[in-house]
């Protein structure tokens, strides 16, 4: 199956340095993204969605601006097969309003249903910090 770049942006009304720890931290991403979390290094989590587990690395973040998370490819003979999350908090330059700017590299095919998926986990982020 071919990889899908999925790609949106939700507006939220919390200043970066609140959102941060929610998208960088196990503690935070246990409470709206994934059923559990648990760093097991200095860049490596085990999240957990369904009872699976997916072993996910912080290849890069920017203090209360940016982090993505990579997902190794299990294929055989594809090292270079990766998934990953992209979180990036954007400011309107006109609003000083935040953006969560999701991207999400994947093989699920279902564009529609992927939406609805992050439009659900982002609500509960919202409801979590109140924005």
């Amino acid at each position: 199956m071919s990889k899908i770049k999925f790609v949106r942006e939700y507006s939220l009304n919390a200043s970066p340095k609140m959102l941060y720890p929610y998208l960088s931290t196990a503690s935070g991403l246990a409470q709206w993204l994934c059923d559990a979390a648990k760093q097991i290094g200095e860049r490596k989590y085990n999240l957990i969605w369904d009872n699976q587990e997916h072993i996910a690395e912080m290849t890069s973040h920017r203090m209360n601006k940016s982090v993505r998370f990579t997902f190794p490819g299990t294929g055989k003979g594809m090292p270079h097969d990766y998934s990953y999350i992209d979180f990036s908090i954007e400011s309107g330059e006109l609003t000083q309003e935040q953006f969560l700017r999701v991207v999400d590299y994947t093989d699920v095919g279902d564009v529609e249903q992927l939406a609805e998926l992050w439009d659900n986990q982002v609500l509960t982020l919202r409801e979590l910090i109140g924005g």
